[in-house]
């Protein structure tokens, strides 16, 4: 089985979580028109990235309704989902936290941010997760991460050294740095010789425009999936044959030396 992937680069409205919860059913309802196997979201959809002054009013307590909506979507229409990332409140604390559900509505894996982006202050609303998370969706080892993550590459290849097949990536990435985005996601698929799927968002907030340009790139560096900067969605197919030629091929993993790094 090679599992198809859709894309879906969603235009999240800054601070309108009810809207934005209508919305990205809408854009479920759209890219499921092409029969995906696993639908992907990106970063703090629900909030967009990121309102301030009322986070804690905004913010999906305990996750309830994003686990409420996704679950009865993926069980009725059996498609696993990757709801990218949305703003919650637990414990009286604000995390970043993504949720996958599998075909049958089940909650199997649950992920918060680790790494706050601190030149916008993240870290003084967020409060960033202690935990790496693996999951298996789909016959593929999975792994996910948000956003900033990307830049810290021990933490990828933390997750890669578990087996991953591929690595899930929602972010609100802003168009600025959208060199940054492109490289830092191709790279990652290169050096750990896996696929990763990296969804953006194209919203605004205030004087930021995030990006887009979501992502699909197999162990080989080629885009299997490109999107523009505007709303879409995009789809593309993992060849897991592909990574056990890489892996054959060019055998990194066996060849690494760890004992001689020192991070």
């Amino acid at each position: 089985m090679n599992p198809k992937i859709a894309l879906i680069q969603m235009d999240s409205a800054f601070a309108e979580p009810t809207k934005n919860f209508s919305h990205a059913l809408d854009l479920l309802n759209k890219a499921m028109k092409e029969n995906p196997d696993i639908l992907v979201l990106p970063e703090t959809f629900n909030t967009g990235f990121f309102p301030t002054a009322n986070l804690k009013s905004l913010a999906d307590k305990n996750g309830e309704q994003t686990k409420t909506l996704f679950s009865s979507y993926a069980k009725e229409n059996k498609v696993s989902i990757v709801a990218g990332s949305v703003t919650t409140l637990k414990n009286d604390n604000i995390y970043n936290t993504a949720y996958i559900f599998n075909k049958n509505g089940n909650l199997i894996a649950e992920y918060d941010k680790i790494h706050s982006f601190t030149p916008s202050g993240e870290h003084n609303y967020y409060t960033g997760g202690k935990n790496l998370v693996t999951f298996n969706l789909e016959g593929l080892k999975c792994g996910i991460i948000i956003c900033y993550d990307i830049r810290f590459c021990e933490l990828v290849r933390s997750l890669a050294l578990q087996g991953l097949d591929l690595l899930f990536v929602p972010a609100h990435w802003p168009l600025i740095r959208k060199k940054h985005w492109i490289n830092l996601v191709t790279t990652r698929a290169i050096e750990n010789q896996m696929y990763v799927c990296a969804v953006n968002a194209c919203s605004k907030t205030e004087n930021t425009i995030y990006g887009g340009n979501s992502l699909l790139i197999n162990p080989w560096g080629d885009e299997l999936c490109h999107l523009n900067e505007t709303e879409s969605i995009g789809y593309g197919n993992i060849d897991v044959s592909i990574i056990k030629d890489i892996r054959e091929s060019i055998n990194v993993f066996r060849d690494r030396k760890p004992d001689l790094y020192k991070l």
